[in-house]
């Protein structure tokens, strides 16, 4: 097991370098660069400068500019050194989880990350538990009735669900439900009041269920079909084999054959995806929910960091995201071992 892990944190490594590699190589093509902008910005000619530029480097539309502004602006953003040498200093930053400063926001990307993070996981966490502890259930209920009244009916509801885009249906609640024309029943953006330090803990707790509600939805309904089929398949597959058969043929209980036997066979593909899952939906930002409602979350920073070209912002997020989803991978494979000890890492390294 030791020498497993260790191979597949390993890996990380270059995986890590690949990725980050094509996305540092992808920005020094992209054009309407931060210089540019600020170049843009201080001839007039519009906050982005698309139309000027051809990238970080090789500038147009910077005629009638101070030559000595200009290289001030390159130190300034760090493009006065060559694209190979700003990638290895990154490198060696991020090998010391120094994600750098914004260009824009004036603060480091650690620190915006850990700003934005609580709305994202509010999302991403209520969108998890929600799922999972609703569509387990359902989804056994469902692989016991197969083909009922109430298996058709639950199918096609969450179908329904499934097929509507997540900002539609918040619009959708917006309109109904947040006083855009029927009932004013719940806010229209943010996550907590404005005289939240004056309320009391429970008035808190109360007023933030108030404001989550409605992106909680919106996020929640398209996410109920995939793991309810996933659990019916799954107990169906299971219901269907021999020992279940046997089971019967013994005299035990419905009750009986589906706790005891089928149960703890039918969840392995769901509970080894529950630490990957649970670490991801701290990270879960929705950019069409968070714009929808006005919450301010990592969804709208990275989408903000893309546009403004904020790249230490883009990058620094980027590589967070992609080590702890290398990390969740890895417990998820663990976790395959630790739930059914019939799965054995030398079989995984083969």
């Amino acid at each position: 097991m030791k020498l497993y892990i260790l191979k597949r944190l390993l890996l990380m490594i270059p995986t890590l370098f690949g990725i980050m590699l094509i996305t540092f190589s992808v920005t020094q093509f992209v054009p309407g660069g931060p210089v540019e902008q600020m170049i843009s910005q201080l001839r007039d000619n519009g906050p982005h400068g698309e139309t000027r530029g051809r990238g970080s480097f090789g500038y147009r539309g910077d005629k009638g500019l101070d030559p000595q502004q200009i290289e001030e602006l390159k130190v300034l953003y760090g493009f006065d050194k060559p694209a190979t040498e700003r990638f290895i200093n990154m490198v060696k930053n991020y090998a010391r989880f120094n994600l750098g400063e914004s260009y824009f926001h004036h603060s480091s990307v650690f620190g915006l990350i850990v700003q934005k993070l609580p709305v994202s996981m509010s999302l991403g966490l209520w969108t998890f538990f929600i799922v999972y502890f609703t569509c387990i259930p359902l989804g056994i209920k469902k692989a016991m009735r197969d083909g009922s009244v109430f298996d058709v009916t639950t199918s096609t509801i969450i179908l329904v669900g499934y097929a509507v885009p997540g900002f539609m249906l918040g619009l959708a609640l917006l309109v109904l439900l947040g006083g855009g024309g029927f009932l004013d029943l719940f806010p229209l953006r943010g996550l907590i009041s404005d005289n939240w330090d004056e309320l009391s803990w429970f008035g808190k707790i109360t007023d933030y269920l108030w404001h989550i509600t409605l992106p909680v939805i919106s996020s929640v309904v398209g996410s109920f079909a995939v793991m309810t089929l996933l659990t019916k398949n799954s107990f169906i597959e299971e219901i269907r084999k021999q020992y279940v058969t046997t089971a019967r043929a013994k005299g035990l209980s419905e009750n009986s054959v589906l706790y005891k036997h089928v149960f703890r066979n039918a969840i392995l593909p769901l509970v080894t995806a529950f630490p990957s899952q649970f670490i991801m939906a701290f990270f879960s930002g929705s950019l069409l929910i968070e714009t929808i409602f006005s919450l301010d979350g990592l969804g709208l920073l990275s989408y903000n960091s893309v546009i403004q070209r904020d790249y230490p912002v883009v990058l620094g997020t980027l590589y967070l995201i992609t080590l702890l989803g290398l990390l969740a991978k890895l417990i998820t494979d663990i976790s395959y071992v630790l739930i059914d000890p019939r799965i054995q890492f030398d079989a995984l390294n083969n």
